[in-house]
Parts: structure tokens; sequence; C-alpha cells
């Protein structure tokens, strides 16, 4: 019996085997046969889809597919490499745009630095910075440095104080503006009485006794509105821009650019004004350069662009040299072509005296807005 039952279990190991290698080889042959289909769909879908690959330019590829093979390329594939290449075209453009943005915004905040570093022509040692750049920067008023003494700024008076007395000034003889302005201020009650609602407590009649006209009393009142309704006050005209106090100041009734350049040069002493109408500013530009013919206003800008952050003291040399030299610089013309300026800018025909023998200086005479004196 156990030999019998040994053979039965020989047999059935032996029918096991073969089975399993049956199973085996089936197993095998179906893998090839499923190798061999795949491998040649794989091949048929390679085939097919070669002609779209090459066909289709790298650039209208969207943008996903671009992603997906930039990170995770395949070296082997001579066409993955190249997808690759093509988006990474725009990425240093990219980068560049970002760079030039950065390099705008640099530039935009070193062209407004002079503006924050610029400082009053009365701080201490500042025109003597000033002349340093100017040599320079312009070796043709190195002489005229040399020549004349330094001018100073050192006066002051409240922006109120130094806008009224332009007005009255305005195209009178340095004489007459004086008893004029004196006659003013004691009506005031002295240069400290002279605010706004002091000076709007004047009436016309009033203001013409003591020789200021109705057109004149108009633009003194229509200054003293504006700081009574607080569209101007002397902490705001202390603090202001250059470009926005001279739209501000033109806004007032009587006061053109003229006259608002003189009074931020001379009053507020604001390092950087070019007086571009002032007949005698361009005189002198043209001897210094040489010029056939006197530039234009439009032209002054381009002519003393090198002189910033300091045109206020080249132009200060200009009236120096135009009085220098002679005939056209002489009292009776600088007060002759103020006067000039300020009929086309400020339309102000009334009290236009010739009497320009009685200007004291021919610097001071055109530089009445309480600040400096010109000749000293």
């Amino acid at each position: 019996m156990g030999e019998h039952t040994q053979v039965q279990v020989q047999t059935q190991t032996q029918s096991q085997s073969q089975a399993q290698s049956q199973a085996q080889n089936t197993f095998h042959e179906s893998s090839n046969s499923t190798t061999t289909i795949a491998q040649a769909t794989v091949a048929l879908s390679e085939v097919m889809n070669a002609p779209s690959q090459t066909s289709s330019p790298p650039s209208k590829m969207p943008l996903r597919p671009r992603k997906i093979r930039k990170l995770s390329p395949d070296e082997s594939d001579p066409n993955s490499s190249q997808v690759v290449a093509i988006p990474d075209g725009p990425k240093p453009i990219a980068t560049s745009k970002s760079n030039k943005s950065k390099t705008a915004q640099q530039r935009a905040a070193f062209a407004s630095a002079p503006v924050m570093l610029a400082r009053s022509l009365s701080c201490e040692g500042e025109v003597e910075v000033a002349l340093r750049h100017l040599r320079n920067a312009d070796p043709l008023l190195a002489p005229l440095i040399d020549l004349h003494q330094r001018p100073t700024f050192d006066s002051f008076q409240t922006p109120f104080l130094a806008l009224t007395r332009s007005i009255l000034y305005q195209q009178l003889a340095y004489k007459a503006g004086t008893s004029i302005y004196t006659r003013f201020i004691a009506l005031c009650g002295g240069e400290a009485g002279v605010l706004p609602e002091t000076v709007l407590a004047l009436s016309p009649q009033q203001l013409r006794q003591i020789g200021i006209s109705g057109r004149k009393s108009s633009y003194l009142h229509d200054l003293a509105r504006k700081y009574q309704n607080g569209i101007l006050s002397d902490p705001a005209i202390v603090n202001m821009d250059d470009k926005s106090l001279f739209t501000m100041l033109t806004m007032v009734n009587g006061i053109g650019s003229w006259s608002v350049h003189m009074f931020m040069i001379f009053s507020l002493h604001r390092p950087d004004v070019l007086p571009i109408n002032d007949l005698n500013v361009r005189k002198g530009v043209q001897l210094l350069y040489n010029l056939e013919e006197l530039p234009r206003p439009s032209q002054m800008d381009h002519l003393c662009e090198k002189w910033r952050p300091y045109r206020s003291v080249g132009s200060w040399y200009m009236w120096r040299f135009a009085e220098a030299k002679g005939a056209s610089s002489s009292a009776a013309a600088i007060a002759a072509g103020a006067s000039l300026q300020l009929q086309q800018q400020e339309h102000q025909p009334e009290h236009q005296h010739q009497q320009q023998p009685q200007l004291l200086d021919p610097l001071n005479s055109i530089l009445n807005l309480g600040a400096c004196a010109w000749g000293q």
C-alpha cells in the first residue's frame, strides 16, 4: 500500500510540473506576442506622430507641454532637446525687461535726487559749492567768477511780504518804487503788519492816495484773497517744488513768469532757477558763448543745461556780464527790458516810468523783491 501511494504522489507531482511548464510556455508566448504587438503599436504611433512634430513650428506649441518637457527633458531624444531650447529663448527676454524696468526706476530715482539734495543758496557754504560746480561744468564761467565778487543770498522776508513788494515795484523806477513801498508799509503799520487781512482791509481809494493804481490794487487784493482762502500760504510756498510753485504763483493776477523767477532766486534763494525771459540773462548767454543772435527763451534751457543744479548762480553772473559789456547792459537798458517783459507777461501798461537814470544800481533796480541787493 505504501509503495502504491508513493507512485501516485510522484505521478501527481510530475503532472503538476508539466502543467506549470506548459503554463509558463503559454505565458511567455503570450508575453512575446503582446510585446510584439505593443512594439508594433509604438512604432506605428511614432511613424504617425512624426510628421506632426516636425511640421508644427515650435512657436505654436501649447504652453503646458513646454513646461512639462522643460522640467523633464529627455536627453536621448534630439527632438526633446530642441523643444527645451525653444521655451528657454523668451526667458532671458523677460529677465531683460525686468532689468530694464529696474534700471528705469533707478534712473528716475537719480533724476529726482538733485531736487532732494538741493539746498538753499543762503545755507552756509552752498554758494562756494555752486561756484566750484560751475567752474568745472563750464570753463567759460571761470573768468567771470574770478572777475566779480561772489553773490550773497543772506536776506529774507516772508513770502507774502516779498510778493507784495514785487507787485508794488513792477514797472517802476527804483526811487519811485521805494517811495510807494515806504508809504504802503506805513499804511500797514510796518512790514510786520503786511498780512493778507490787512491788505484786504485797505480800499482801492486808500491805496490810490499813496500812489498805487487801481490795477495794482486789484493785484494786491487777489494775492491776499488767495492767502485767505488757503490756496497759498507762506509755509506751502517755502516747501513747494519749483514747478508747482511756478504754477501756483502765476495764478495770481499781476504775477508773471519773470516775477516768479526773481522771487524764487532772490527771496527763496532757490539754486536752480533760469529766468529764460530775462533780457540780460539772454544777453549774457549770447556774449558768453559768442552767439550771433540773442538766444530765444526756448533755447535757454539747452544752452544752460550744464549749469544744473545751480542755474540761479549762473544767471547772476550773466547779469553781471551783460552789465559790464556797456550800453545794452546799462541801467536804462535793463529797466527798459524788464518793463517790456512785464508788459508782455503780466499785462500791466500803467506807470511805465522811463526815468532809468534814477536807478541806483542796474541789478538792484530789477531785483526789488525784498531779498538781495544785486549790486553787492
